[in-house]
C-alpha cells in the first residue's frame, strides 16, 4: 500500500524553496483500488503538493495506477491496454483467487468550484463487476455516466486526450507539423470542448430530426383512420338525431291518439248515460201504463 498525509489536508502544506511557496494546492488528492488489475488488495495512493512520482521496478503497477485514473474518468477499450471492460478486474494468482468487482475512486479537492457542484472534495468513483455491470459515482451516489461525462467536460476533464502525457508524446507533439498542431492547441485552450458540444447538439438535432419525421410518417398513417373515425362519429350522431326524431315523433303520435281515445271515450260515457235515462223513463212510463192497464181490467 502506498500512503502519505491525509488526502482532506495535505493541501495545506505547501513546500516552500527561500521563503517562496513552490507550489499551489494539489487538485488531486487521493486514489484508491481494490480489485483493478493487479492491486486486489484495498490500496490507497495519497497526494501531496507538488509532483509526486511512483517509483517501483518492472511489473509492480506503475501503469496500473494511470490506467485506474484513466479509467475512472469513463475511459474505455485500448488506451487501458485490455481487450474486454472486465480484463481490469483482478484475474487472480497463485495465492490468490480471482475477484468479481473492481473498484476505483478518484478525490479530487473542488475548493476553487473548477467543477459546477456544492462540494468542496469529490470522489469519483467506478465499479465493473464480472456480469458486466457498473456504476459511476459522485460522492458515493450513482450517476449516469453521461451526467459524469457532462461534469468532467466543465472541467475540460472529459474525452481531453492530453489530460494523460504518455511516454514519448511530448517528442511526438514537437515533430508535428504547424497543421497537425493545431488539434493540441485547440484542445488545450478549450475549443475542442466547444467542437464536442457543437457535434452533440448537431447529432441531437438529427436525432429530434429523425423523430419528427418518424412522427409525420405515424401522423401521414394515422390522418385517413382519423378521417374515417370522423365519419363514422357523424353518422353516429346523425343517427342519433333520427332516433331521437322518431322517438318524438311517436311521443307526439300516442298523445294524439290518446287525446282521441279519451274524447270517444267521453262520447260514449254521455251516449250511455242518456240511454239509461231514456231506459229508465221508457220502464217507468211502462209501469204506469201497466199500472192503468190493471186499473181498468178491474172496472170491467
Amino acid at each position: 500500500m502506498l500512503c502519505g498525509a491525509n488526502p482532506r489536508d495535505a493541501w495545506r502544506v505547501r513546500p516552500r524553496f527561500n521563503g517562496l511557496p513552490m507550489s499551489g494546492p494539489p487538485r488531486l488528492l487521493g486514489l484508491r483500488l481494490q480489485g483493478f488489475k493487479s492491486f486486489a488488495e484495498r490500496t490507497v495512493v495519497e497526494f501531496g503538493p507538488g509532483i509526486s512520482a511512483v517509483v517501483g521496478p518492472n511489473g509492480s503497477g506503475k501503469s496500473n495506477l494511470a490506467d485506474a485514473l484513466r479509467w475512472t474518468l469513463g475511459e474505455q477499450g485500448r488506451s487501458l491496454r485490455t481487450r474486454k471492460s472486465e480484463d481490469v478486474i483482478f484475474a487472480g494468482s497463485e495465492k490468490r483467487a480471482a475477484l468479481g468487482m473492481a473498484d476505483v475512486t478518484l478525490v479530487l479537492d473542488n475548493a476553487d468550484g473548477l467543477l459546477p457542484v456544492d462540494y468542496s472534495v469529490l470522489e469519483l468513483g467506478r465499479r465493473l463487476y464480472r456480469s458486466g455491470e457498473s456504476d459511476y459515482l459522485l460522492n458515493r451516489q450513482r450517476v449516469r455516466l453521461k451526467d459524469l461525462i457532462d461534469l468532467l467536460d466543465a472541467a475540460h476533464l472529459a474525452d481531453n486526450a492530453f489530460l494523460f502525457i504518455g511516454q514519448g508524446m511530448v517528442d511526438q507533439a514537437l515533430a508535428l507539423r504547424p497543421e497537425e498542431r493545431r488539434p493540441l492547441f485547440e484542445e488545450v485552450a478549450g475549443v475542442r470542448r466547444h467542437d464536442r458540444r457543437r457535434r452533440r447538439s448537431e447529432e441531437q438535432l438529427a436525432e429530434a430530426t429523425a423523430n419528427l419525421a418518424r412522427v409525420e410518417d405515424i401522423l401521414a398513417e394515422l390522418r385517413p383512420q382519423a378521417r374515417r373515425l370522423a365519419s363514422q362519429a357523424e353518422q353516429q350522431v346523425t343517427r342519433r338525431s333520427a332516433g331521437q326524431e322518431l322517438a318524438a315523433a311517436l311521443l307526439l303520435a300516442a298523445r294524439a291518439r290518446w287525446h282521441e281515445a279519451a274524447a270517444r271515450a267521453t262520447d260514449a260515457a254521455k251516449g250511455l248515460a242518456k240511454a239509461r235515462a231514456d231506459s229508465d223513463r221508457a220502464l217507468a212510463d211502462l209501469q204506469a201504463a201497466e199500472t192503468t192497464a190493471s186499473s181498468l181490467a178491474a172496472e170491467l
